[in-house]
């Protein structure tokens, strides 16, 4: 049957074969999405990672008190005493996206769950836009292949998983989503719409940026594509109004949030898209007052002069080109990450080196070489669908940026991967066009076309599918982070039980002090202050507590009153030998709690580091553990160190000896600093294997020093 066969017609649109073919396909990529983000279920339906429970609690403050409200909410669970200006220093349209489809698509169930499967949700609807996005660059069949491309992808998956109620998900489809509009109205051949896409793409990019500052990487292949248009594009007096009126209200509309706000503009990214439109306008009247033969010559030249003096102008004087936050300038200059030990600390904002980046991408990195090389070559004048010079240029353009900027943090790597999906489809598309146009047609032809396709298609599932344990789809079936404390631990209830635990037996108005990573859950599911959080607005003040953590008891103590602390929560995570010492296991620490996170302490509390480490740097040591109130607080003590190699035990640490720790609790009185008064259930249960361990110290008000520091 024919792919353009007729079906049935509705009004004057003729419904044909081709036609189901694409939303067959567009289902099952979102259902295939829909499946792998979903596994996490198995372990427990709970929010994932940090900031959605910060996310989740300013929706549910939003639906409950307005818009106004929720815009003037300073919170004062946050950063105790200082608060936080909420809609100043959020994604405010995530909130507001939530919270009205909350209120559409709601119906009986809580706000909690609703938003543990919204980034499901709106990841897996985001293959119907990359099908559009990528359907202008290389056709139907592409834009096809990209939206399952796109439903595979593990660094996307990986951040828009179950529970990732964050920024990415609905960054990235109202970010494609504006692009699309934006590339299809200077596109379009029908100019009664083009006006309208105009409008709306530059609103719903808007939106992109306030619900996801990782958007601004959209805008650097965006400015340098409005770069490359007077020269690829004859179309002159369309590009001079379109693209101004774009950026114009783009730019107009993304100063009206309070983030990124006015100061947008006077940023490196809003003079990212301010001055390429100035450099097209003028680059286009400098054209239409030349010669014909100078027009490129003299448009090149205006370009290479505004370049110069407006680099110039940077590196002289920073007064009238504000810099964006570091971790914008971080994927611009990826080695400013070792001068900024809070930023090296966080997991996500990983330097990504050549295997990481080979394991997210895998075969896709083949085809998209391969794409690069049919879009630069001249072969395409024999397939069915020709790459216009602007689409060609904004798909390279998008490819080389995209590559570089995820190059600084592992978290970017979404951008490689959406370069990649659009340059591997593109290209596998226009490949298997050329193939089969090559092939005689007859019974034949089959003898190549199913081999072809069935290589093909095996090569897109190996990464799903090996190694065992370690594929695409193994990587991202792992519990919240809730469940593990962000250990190498299985699932538990440790950290949930110790938030109702604070929430039931601590005063409403307590002050919890803790390392910043469990700010967020302590606020939205224990309803404590803290004093700091995820948000990481006070670098002072996280310093202050890793500080705080590395003094003296006595002067720890000190520092928590001055904080106006009442409780202090620790999370240690180890595994339990089957070996017992005075009826307790004994227990490996450094499974990824407070305990495996004294080295970030120290860098960023700027202490020496051999003061507290063995020569290993990774072994604490006897000062560690007996004068600093971390120490004292983890409630396990070194009992002997011992060599897996050899069976070897000794009473001190030598270099391949690892500590073995006993059960042991430091403060338990009342006249000590601090007093142990909840103690997560692993910590007591000899049955268990591991130990993901969640203590939570009050804080002795009325303790005397001994020696004050």
């Amino acid at each position: 049957m024919n792919s353009q066969t007729k079906l049935f017609q509705t009004g004057n649109f003729n419904f044909k074969l081709n036609h189901l073919i694409i939303i067959g396909v567009l289902v099952l990529a979102f259902s295939t999405s829909f499946l792998i983000r979903t596994q996490s279920a198995d372990y427990g339906f709970e929010l994932n990672e940090f900031d959605p429970f910060f996310n989740f609690r300013a929706t549910e403050y939003l639906i409950q008190n307005g818009f106004s409200e929720y815009s003037q909410w300073d919170d004062n669970k946050s950063w105790h005493p200082y608060g936080r200006d909420v809609s100043a220093t959020s994604q405010v349209m995530l909130h507001v996206t939530a919270a009205i489809t909350y209120q559409i698509f709601g119906g009986n169930s809580s706000l909690y769950d609703f938003t543990i499967l919204f980034p499901v949700v709106i990841g897996s609807l985001t293959v119907i836009v990359i099908f559009g996005l990528v359907r202008l660059f290389g056709g139907t069949t592409a834009g096809l292949i990209a939206s399952m491309l796109f439903a595979i992808s593990l660094p996307i998956i990986l951040r828009g998983g179950l529970g990732w109620f964050k920024s990415e998900p609905l960054g990235i489809l109202y970010g494609l989503l504006g692009l699309y509009l934006f590339l299809s109205a200077i596109k379009s051949e029908n100019k009664k719409i083009v006006l309208s896409k105009i409008i709306f793409g530059a609103i719903i990019l808007s939106f992109a940026m306030n619900s996801w500052g990782g958007n601004q990487f959209f805008i650097m292949p965006l400015g340098l594509f409005i770069l490359a248009l007077p020269f690829v594009r004859k179309d002159h007096n369309f590009l001079l109004w379109t693209v101004p009126l774009f950026v114009g209200l783009f730019i107009l509309i993304s100063s009206m949030f309070e983030r990124p706000g006015l100061s947008f503009v006077y940023t490196l990214g809003g003079f990212a898209l301010l001055i390429p439109t100035i450099i097209l306008i003028g680059s286009i009247f400098i054209q239409k007052l030349s010669k014909e033969k100078n027009k490129i010559r003299n448009g090149l030249i205006l370009l290479i002069i505004i370049i110069v003096i407006g680099s110039s102008l940077i590196f002289i004087s920073n007064e009238y080109l504000p810099l964006t936050s570091f971790r914008y300038l971080n994927a611009i200059n990826p080695f400013l990450t070792t001068t900024d030990p809070l930023t090296d600390s966080v997991a996500e904002h990983a330097t990504t080196n050549i295997e990481t980046s080979f394991y997210l991408h895998s075969i896709l990195m083949v085809f998209a070489g391969l794409g690069a090389w049919i879009i630069l070559s001249n072969k395409l004048a024999k397939t069915e669908f020709v790459l216009k010079n602007d689409m060609k240029v904004f798909v390279l353009i998008l490819g080389i940026t995209s590559v570089y900027v995820s190059s600084a943090f592992i978290r970017l790597e979404v951008f490689a991967s959406i370069a990649l999906i659009i340059l591997a489809s593109v290209g596998l598309s226009l490949l298997t066009k050329e193939i089969f146009n090559m092939i005689t047609t007859g019974k034949k032809s089959y003898l190549v076309k199913i081999p072809y396709v069935t290589i093909i298609v095996i090569l897109f599932v190996i990464p799903l599918t090996l190694p065992a344990g370690g594929s695409w789809i193994d990587s991202v079936d792992f519990p919240a982070t809730i469940l593990s404390g962000g250990s190498a631990n299985p699932a538990s209830p440790d950290w949930l039980e110790t938030m109702e635990w604070i929430k039931m037996n601590t005063p409403k108005d307590a002050v919890i002090a803790s390392w910043w990573d469990y700010g967020y859950w302590i606020q939205t599911l224990a309803e404590r202050a803290t004093l700091a959080d995820n948000s990481t607005v006070n670098d002072t003040l996280i310093q202050n507590i890793a500080k705080m953590l590395l003094s003296s008891p006595d002067r720890g103590w000190e520092m928590l009153q001055e904080m106006d602390a009442d409780y202090l929560v620790v999370f240690v995570a180890g595994q339990k030998l089957e070996v017992t010492h005075e009826g307790e296991h004994l227990v490996i620490l450094n499974r990824g709690g407070d305990e495996s996170k004294k080295f970030w302490f120290v860098k960023i509390a700027e202490v020496p580091l051999e003061k507290f480490f063995e020569y290993d740097g990774i072994t604490a040591n006897d000062y560690f553990w007996n004068e600093t109130l971390l120490g004292q607080v983890i409630p396990y003590s070194t009992l002997l160190y011992y060599n897996e190699q050899t069976s070897d035990q000794l009473d001190h640490w030598e270099p391949g000896f690892i500590p073995i720790e006993m059960q042991v609790v430091k403060y338990d009185s009342d006249t000590d600093p601090l007093k142990l008064v909840y103690a997560s259930s692993s910590f007591y249960d000899n049955e268990s294997e591991f130990l993901t361990g969640v203590f939570v110290y009050k804080i002795n008000k009325n303790y005397i020093l001994n020696n004050s520091e």
